[in-house]
Order: C-alpha cells, then sequence, then structure tokens
C-alpha cells in the first residue's frame, strides 16, 4: 500500500496564501487555540510535512515539541513575510545537534561562541 502524505502551512494569511499556487493546503490561522487544535488535526489527518509561520510557532512551541521525535508530521518553521525572528534555524540547528551529538551547521557562527 503506498501512502500519500499531504503538504500544509498554517499562519497568518498574507505569508501562506502565496503557497495555495503550489498545491500546497493552506490555512490562515493566528489565534494560539485555535492553532493549537488545527496543529493536532492535521498530525491526525495524514499530513506529512506542515510549515508553521514563526510567530504562530512561538505561541505553541510546547505542542510542536511534541511531534519531535515522530516520523511524521515534519514540522518547519518558516519566516512570514515581514521577515524571520530566527527561531526557525534555531529549531533545524537544535534538531541537527540533538541527531548526531555536534552542530554541523553553525560553521562560523560555532567559532564565535
Amino acid at each position: 500500500m503506498i501512502y500519500m502524505y499531504k503538504i500544509g502551512i498554517m499562519g497568518d494569511k498574507d505569508t501562506i496564501m502565496v503557497f495555495k499556487t503550489l498545491g500546497v493546503d493552506t490555512f490562515p490561522v493566528e489565534d494560539e487555540k485555535e492553532s493549537r487544535s488545527l496543529l493536532r488535526r492535521l498530525a491526525r489527518d495524514n499530513y506529512g510535512i506542515i510549515y508553521i509561520t514563526e510567530p504562530l510557532a512561538e505561541k505553541i512551541m510546547d505542542l510542536i515539541s511534541e511531534y519531535e521525535d515522530s516520523m511524521t508530521p515534519a514540522i518547519i518553521l518558516i519566516p512570514t513575510n515581514q521577515g524571520s525572528l530566527g527561531i526557525g534555524i534555531k529549531h533545524i540547528n537544535d534538531s541537527v545537534e540533538k541527531a548526531i551529538g555536534v552542530n554541523i551547521l553553525l560553521g562560523e557562527e560555532a567559532d564565535k561562541n
């Protein structure tokens, strides 16, 4: 049996609607309570990749961390059209460090610390 996973994005409408043209299911949401409910639903409904804008993710990081050890969904934090808060790249760096024991992505940043 072949499993077909869906791709979804949740966040502010101005940022996510462009993804609709790429065939990504878009879920405009900014409210924390609604975001928590939506993330749980998407995880249950066969979404293999869920993109979440950084400002929204910042509100629900505790819930996002519950999915870190799961194969699916992969939750990827992205900046908004207003710019990055830096938490998306920090999340990736933390995941890499957790997986291999050292953060190979920091490069010159590690040398500065």
